[in-house]
């Protein structure tokens, strides 16, 4: 069986390539969202066009960035999605709702400072892990049904 896992949420850690170098020995392939922050803000007007306002600014780049976005969630198995310890993540708590929402396995992943802001994430979520390994670990287990040593 193999695993298409999309790895959703915030950028400013090294989560994603914890996760892809402790799978690395399973049958998963990763997707993920653009990590280049100022390529995902600026992607809408560098590719369709200066605006003036910066409400306009960010809205083509939501946009375009949504096309990735929707793709790689509607076509995972799997659905990661970190919450970090800064920022508010907005955007990260809609890709877990629009997993949710299309019947994927949600993982949730985020420190114990946010279990009860996440409270309705997490109870949409089959897992709710405070560190990448843990992720590891259940892909593991789902791939292999082997235990962590």
């Amino acid at each position: 069986m193999t695993l298409k896992v999309y790895l959703s949420g915030e950028i400013h850690t090294d989560w994603r390539e914890q996760i892809m170098t402790g799978a690395a020995s399973l049958d998963v392939s990763f997707d993920s969202p653009v990590t280049d922050h100022a390529a995902s803000d600026d992607c809408g007007v560098a590719i369709l066009g200066a605006e003036d306002n910066k409400y306009w600014h960010d809205h083509k780049g939501a946009m375009v960035n949504a096309i990735r976005t929707r793709k790689g969630i509607a076509e995972a198995d799997v659905v990661v999605v970190r919450f970090g310890d800064q920022y508010k993540q907005w955007n990260a708590a809609f890709d877990a709702g629009y997993a949710a929402a299309l019947g994927k396995s949600l993982i949730i992943l985020h420190g114990p400072d946010h279990a009860h802001a996440l409270k309705e994430v997490d109870a949409a979520a089959l897992a709710v892990a405070q560190e990448p390994a843990q992720v590891v670990d259940i892909l593991r287990y789902v791939l292999t049904g082997s235990l962590p040593q």
